[in-house]
């Protein structure tokens, strides 16, 4: 393909390096360049319209183009732009968004600290861990625990806890003190007799052997998302969040729980936390806070770790930590209003009405020869792509398969995410069963081309 030298597209080869992209496969085919979005719906530079069934990355809860938002964000920018929450200062949009977040909270929480993602989050979580530890008088109990195939994001930190190869290779990751124990995928990890309970069990059994190993005394935090979202959409097995959380309390170890992607409708309640009875120390949340309108993310904490961090902080004589646009006004202002837009439209509501509806829709592609397994809660989802479905084994080289399904049924006028081999879907909370239905139609349209091509 040769791009025209003065398009967008070449522009963007030219001077754009992107993220999760092949930089040499990119410098030959271009981007597709997003002009607009409504709803549902994006438009590219081209004028085709796509049904978003991503929700951009996990995230535009409440749709494209909400004129809501866009109106706090300049009521605000004109009445304070910006300030810091820095050496004792801050301003009444990051007061608020707080209060909110601690009233919101499946447990009971004490404070908020804003960063602007959740890598920024979850590397934040590390620190206040390590901070705490240390004010407690256990400075060797530093280790995380996070899962094989877990996200939590793309710094150093936060990248080291996501259990993914491809954000390790070639980055020197992990660092040291992060461990990665079973992923908790039934369909892939499963074995031939062993019922979901039995495989919770293990996994908690996998989780205390390691504590065991590594010394108690060592472990400072467990961190899991709810549902695992870009490892693949991977729903915890039956007593699994139960079972683990016996563990961590037998042992004295922090839960964190990444909310990023389930938190704010997700799955069917507020926070994933509620969907699966877990009840964190720390919690994480990004993307659906402002619908991704602008950077903001958080993490909230509970006493038991707010207050030995306030007594270091206190020692010390500050806590050292911060970010420029930590709480940022317009951002925090623009998080408010879209909260106020999920209550008022009562999207988390219309979630758990719709889900049952788009989890069928989805699972009716199960009969589909290229399909292995279909799996979900709430408005997330991921179909497995096999070529055996007895083997569970798809096309090589691994994610070829979803890669290629991916292109067919984004040309069919779908958005979906290829993740391994597997098609990811996480619509916006505002979907409706005409969009579902188109959805899948596009869907098993594109698994009937690609399959007519092997």
């Amino acid at each position: 393909m040769t791009l025209n030298p003065n398009s967008i597209e070449a522009r963007d080869v030219a001077y754009h390096l992107h993220s999760y992209t092949n930089a040499r496969r990119h410098e030959e085919t271009g981007p597709i360049v997003m002009a607009s979005g409504e709803g549902m719906y994006v438009t590219d530079t081209d004028g085709k319209r796509y049904v978003e069934a991503m929700a951009g990355l996990w995230s535009v809860a409440i749709g494209f183009g909400e004129k809501r938002l866009a109106a706090a964000a300049a009521r605000q920018m004109e009445k304070l732009n910006f300030y810091h929450t820095f050496t004792h200062k801050s301003h009444v949009p990051a007061i608020e968004l707080a209060e909110k977040l601690i009233a919101m909270a499946p447990v009971k929480m004490s404070k908020v600290y804003f960063t602007n993602s959740g890598s920024e989050a979850n590397d934040t979580m590390i620190k206040l861990v390590r901070y705490r530890s240390n004010a407690l008088g256990q400075p060797e109990k530093k280790k995380i625990i996070s899962r094989i195939k877990g996200y939590h994001g793309v710094t150093l930190a936060s990248a080291s806890m996501t259990g993914l190869p491809n954000n390790h290779r070639a980055f020197d990751l992990p660092m040291a003190g992060i461990l990665h124990t079973t992923c908790p995928h039934y369909w892939r990890e499963g074995r031939e007799g062993e019922s979901e309970e039995a495989f919770a069990t293990r996994c908690a059994n996998d989780l205390e052997a390691m504590i065991q190993a590594e010394g108690p005394e060592t472990i400072a935090a467990f961190i899991g998302e709810p549902v695992m979202g870009a490892g693949g959409v991977i729903v915890p097995p039956k007593t699994y969040w139960q079972k683990i959380q016996a563990v961590l309390k037998k042992y004295d170890i922090l839960l964190v729980a990444d909310e990023v992607i389930c938190g704010f409708g997700r799955t069917g309640r507020t926070f994933g936390c509620e969907t699966y009875g877990i009840e964190p120390d720390i919690m994480t949340v990004s993307k659906a806070l402002s619908s991704s309108y602008l950077p903001i993310s958080a993490l909230l904490i509970n006493d038991r770790v707010y207050q030995p961090v306030a007594d270091q902080s206190s020692e010390i004589g500050t806590f050292g930590h911060g970010y420029t646009a930590s709480g940022h006004p317009v951002a925090a202002a623009v998080a408010l209003e879209n909260l106020a837009i999920i209550e008022e439209k009562r999207l988390v509501e219309h979630a758990a009405e719709i889900a049952p509806y788009f989890q069928e829709r989805l699972a009716s592609l199960g009969d589909h020869p290229l399909v292995g397994e279909v799996r979900g809660v709430g408005l997330i989802a991921a179909i497995e792509l096999v070529t055996d479905k007895q083997a569970k084994v798809a096309m090589q080289p691994p994610g070829s398969m979803a890669a290629a399904a991916f292109a067919m049924v984004q040309k069919n006028g779908v958005i979906s995410r290829a993740i391994g081999d597997a098609l990811a879907f996480c619509p916006p909370l505002i979907v409706e069963k005409d969009h579902i239905d188109t959805i899948v139609d596009a869907t098993r349209a594109g698994l009937d081309e690609l399959q007519a091509t092997m």
